[in-house]
């Protein structure tokens, strides 16, 4: 195949393929048209072929997100990001959540599984392979030590006091708490944003100067293009995912699967940190270790300063009841990630042993998840 041919197949790929999957989304969530089939095989092919169009759909998306992002700048680029993702998340959980029958549990295990792959895997993978290629790193210690501020009192205040509250059952919040709860969480997301992007926006760039890289979407393209195949790429990955997720939820209640809510949530965080993951690591393979660290934190952030308020809406709206506390076990996970990455990043350098024992920790996880 000539190079002219290969480069217009390229093209038609990336700016075809996001609205290509949002259209087999739509007729598979309608199920019309060649998708109209029956049976018990064409419950198995729907998750297969959504998993098939979903991995190369994320990856198109994400480089459309990083253009878009490169051409917004710092912090806003990576703010860009993490609500495109984070809208995207509140939608699959709610379509899931409501789902069959009531799941109580799984906005607390989807936003549990966030902070978990954030805070163990992603900074481990990123730490790690940074490392590897450029010995020690630097970030600026104040804006880490933002996000590790607001994170922790986050994710106390949403996943761990329910626990110890008196008015109603343990895990769960009166309607009134939840409400006052969750607008503080979306206060001091707010007030994170307002420190991020303009009273102390230093303090999230870069230590090291940009370097110009070949990207595959050209600056050339127009940016309403560039943006209009991100939101139908995100979009499509939401409509794809809730038929992946409704699928694993069924195999799972088949198999009588003891804790299913926590694996389909550590699921749909998977699925909506995939492209923030490797946006995250190639900007810590380019020696970008604050982005890096704007990428993985932020999108634990905003999974809980702005998912759980929206997911509290829907749950008044929808009647559901909602769980949010933690079992101990997983008060004692999360602790050990807080505490680990206070350690790690309390000098402002970072080394490959930092991100090992960050790898070590996800591993517990899984397992745990698999055995409990």
């Amino acid at each position: 195949m000539a190079p002219s041919t290969k480069k217009s197949a390229r093209r038609v790929l990336l700016y075809g393929l996001p609205f290509a999957s949002l259209l087999i989304a739509l007729l598979l969530r309608r199920e019309i048209g060649p998708f109209a089939f029956q049976g018990a095989w064409w419950e198995i092919a729907i998750p297969a072929l959504s998993i098939v169009l979903l991995i190369p759909t994320v990856l198109i998306a994400l480089r459309h997100a990083d253009a878009a992002a490169d051409r917004l700048g710092e912090p806003f680029g990576t703010l860009l990001l993490t609500l495109a993702v984070t809208t995207i998340e509140v939608s699959l959980i709610c379509f899931v959540m409501l789902h069959g029958d009531n799941n109580p549990t799984l906005a607390r295990e989807s936003v549990f599984s966030v902070v978990m792959l954030v805070g163990s895997g992603g900074i481990g993978v990123c730490l790690t392979l940074g490392a590897l290629r450029h010995g020690e790193q630097e970030h600026r210690l104040q804006g880490t030590s933002a996000y590790l501020a607001v994170l922790i009192a986050l994710s106390v205040l949403l996943l761990i006091l329910p626990n110890f509250t008196v008015t109603t059952g343990p895990g769960t919040y009166a309607p009134a708490q939840l409400i006052f709860i969750s607008a503080l969480s979306l206060l001091l997301y707010v007030g994170f944003l307002y420190i991020q992007s303009i009273r102390h926006r230093a303090f999230f760039l870069d230590t090291v100067d940009e370097v110009e890289e070949v990207r595959t979407v050209s600056r050339a393209t127009p940016y309403y293009v560039t943006v209009s195949c991100m939101l139908a790429g995100l979009f499509a990955v939401v409509l794809l995912g809730e038929r992946v997720a409704a699928g694993v939820e069924n195999g799972l209640g088949a198999m009588q699967v003891s804790r299913p809510d926590a694996i389909i949530g550590a699921l749909l965080a998977t699925l909506l940190l995939f492209p923030e993951m490797l946006s995250a690591i190639r900007a810590a393979r380019t020696n970008h270790l604050q982005r890096s660290i704007n990428i993985v934190l932020g999108s634990a952030l905003a999974t809980i300063g702005l998912t759980i308020p929206a997911i509290v809406m829907v749950s008044f709206f929808a009647g559901r009841d909602l769980v949010l506390g933690i079992s101990e076990r997983d008060e004692i996970m999360l602790t050990l990630v807080f505490a680990l990455s206070m350690v790690s990043f309390g000098t402002g350098r970072t080394n490959v042993l930092t991100g090992f024992v960050h790898l070590v920790v996800f591993l517990t996880y899984l397992m745990l998840l698999v055995i409990p």
